[in-house]
């Protein structure tokens, strides 16, 4: 089981990016999806997740309003829609499967299926 993301790219401030998870070996409809991402020198963040547990989608603050997600069930994809791009932005995003909840207003997740991970980069 194995889940890749891809369509990153190099991108201004202010711009928008839409990134796809795709999967191998199970089916992402009948699972929580976090996207979360690895910068170089910073801990890992999860950003967003869309958990089929409470049928809600959590966000961290720093992404809250700017990033969505969506599902493709027919072609076993997710995505991540990415708008107003900051430099902050700029990391390896990763896509997983997972269990997550949002606990004191922060997202809080376990992450169990994962794999390729899709640069960004925001340029100033």
């Amino acid at each position: 089981v194995q889940l890749q993301a891809s369509g990153g790219g190099l991108v201004q401030v202010g711009g928008s990016l839409n990134l796809s998870c795709a999967a191998s070996g199970l089916r992402l409809a009948g699972y929580s999806i976090i996207w979360f991402r690895q910068a170089p020198g910073k801990e890992r963040e999860g950003i967003l997740c869309d958990s089929v547990s409470d049928g809600t989608t959590h966000y961290a603050d720093s992404v809250r309003g700017r990033f969505t997600i969506s599902r493709d069930n027919d072609h076993n994809t997710v995505y991540l829609q990415m708008n107003n791009l900051k430099p902050d932005d700029t990391a390896v995003y990763y896509c997983a499967t997972s269990q997550c909840a949002l606990v004191s207003g922060n997202l809080d997740y376990d992450i169990y299926n994962w794999g390729k991970g899709t640069q960004v980069t925001v340029s100033s």
